[in-house]
């Protein structure tokens, strides 16, 4: 945790985000449940806020669990009270959302192993070098959807262009997406911890 806060701390003090990027955003997130009595109800309504902690992009934990599958009885905020990194628990899952603002020259000429090494352990034994500073890979199954805006999910040797309504199963690869635009793209993400691939 402290090396992931350790990055954020140094990706401001560099400036890597535009200034209108570095503004926190919101996302209402509302949990449903059961009471005592059985009846659904609203559990948790409330603003998930979008902050810049493990890269260069605001991105807000929406709900975490902490096995697969998974039971219906939460009644605490897991998105809150447990500290993840950009990978799910081991057996878990993560619903997060990500804003990606328009890119940098800055963080192209990062280390190109910036996010790998943000990973750790978690990133999969097989795959090539990365090829730009935000390339990762994480052991995990990932859904993402395209939101709004557009954005370029790069890979070893190819780039491919999203747009809003757009999905992507992503299966342990390399990738890094880059907003190429002048606009911010936002991309919901569900990942699931998987094996080795």
């Amino acid at each position: 945790m402290k090396k992931l806060l350790i990055l954020a701390a140094l990706t401001f003090a560099a400036g890597l985000l535009p200034a209108q990027a570095q503004n926190t955003k919101e996302v209402r997130r509302v949990v449903t449940g059961l009471d005592a009595s059985g009846k659904a109800v609203a559990i948790f309504d409330s603003a998930v806020p979008l902050a810049t902690l493990r890269s260069p992009n605001p991105a807000g934990d929406m709900w975490i669990t902490g096995k697969s599958p998974t039971d219906y009885s939460a009644k605490e905020d897991w998105a809150k009270t447990n500290s993840v990194g950009v990978s799910p628990p081991h057996g878990g899952t993560i619903f997060r959302i990500v804003e990606f603002p328009p890119t940098t020259e800055r963080i192209h000429n990062l280390d190109v192993n910036t996010m790998m090494k943000v990973i750790g352990d978690h990133a999969p034994k097989k795959g090539l070098p990365p090829r730009h500073s935000m390339m990762h890979r994480t052991r995990s199954l990932d859904y993402a959807l395209i939101l709004s805006g557009e954005i370029d999910m790069m890979l070893d040797d190819t780039e491919v262009h999203l747009k809003a309504g757009d999905v992507v199963v992503q299966q342990a690869t390399n990738h890094a997406w880059v907003n190429r635009g002048k606009e911010n793209c936002r991309i919901a993400f569900i990942l699931m911890d998987a094996q080795e691939p």
